[in-house]
């Protein structure tokens, strides 16, 4: 449904955080669980056309032969709403790594436009991946919305490097899904509310308060995430996004 529907979507955090599983509190976060073993921030360095920068990483856990690096949506999302993964991998034994992608609240965010393209994170995912020591004998991939399709071309690319790939609460087509979102999820909507929706975004005017005010009642809490009282991990990440 035009731009701004189509973002809310891509960001897709709702299928993953929002299953009902409490998220940690703070005091907790890393020791709720005694099986859940963290070998600590790394700051990866990325070789760019536009300069070098870092991106965050995190591992828990140690697994000799399953290493899954989760990709987060957005673009410009974080980690954050894959923490109410973190008790069901540890307790299957899985080593995995948090990964806030160029951009992301945790990494470095530069501001050049000529970034963000597929290609050039496709390259920034390779270059994690060599860094992490990950290879074909213990790499597994996660992909969820956008990073389902960032996942899709890397394996593309690189599927030489991975041992399994995850994906999660995707589309290939971003024309195709906007045409769904019109035909359908905007048919779910009240038309006044629609017009309302239709008319900020042909403005160009996504900070303006109303346009959230009604996106979450309308979308956010009908596709994004059902629960009444929102995980605070979702809550995070959908605070930190870059909109850039």
């Amino acid at each position: 449904m035009t731009r701004g529907l189509a973002l809310a979507v891509a960001l897709g955090l709702g299928a993953l955080a929002c299953s009902g599983a409490q998220s940690p509190t703070l005091a907790s976060y890393f020791t709720s669980e005694p099986g859940l073993q963290t070998a600590g921030v790394k700051m990866i360095p990325i070789h760019t056309p536009k300069g070098n920068f870092k991106v965050w990483t995190k591992r828990f856990g140690s697994h000799p032969r399953i290493k899954l690096l989760l990709l987060h949506g957005g673009p410009g999302a974080t980690h954050e709403y894959f923490e109410g993964l973190e008790n069901d991998l540890a307790a299957a034994g899985i080593e995995f790594i948090y990964y806030d992608q160029l951009g992301s609240a945790y990494s470095d965010q530069p501001t050049d436009p000529s970034l963000w393209t597929i290609d050039r994170f496709v390259d920034e995912v390779e270059q994690v991946r060599v860094a992490l020591g990950l290879d074909r004998s213990n790499f597994y991939l996660l992909g969820h919305s956008w990073g389902g399709i960032l996942g899709v071309e890397y394996a593309l690319r690189h599927g030489e490097n991975i041992k399994g790939f995850i994906l999660s609460s995707m589309m290939m087509s971003i024309p195709d899904y906007n045409r769904y979102a019109d035909t359908v999820l905007a048919k779910q909507m009240p038309p006044e509310v629609v017009a309302e929706i239709k008319a900020i975004e042909a403005r160009g005017d996504y900070e303006n308060p109303r346009y959230m005010e009604l996106l979450i009642p309308h979308f956010y809490h009908q596709h994004l995430c059902r629960l009444d009282d929102w995980p605070d991990a979702v809550n995070r990440a959908l605070g930190r996004i870059n909109r850039q």
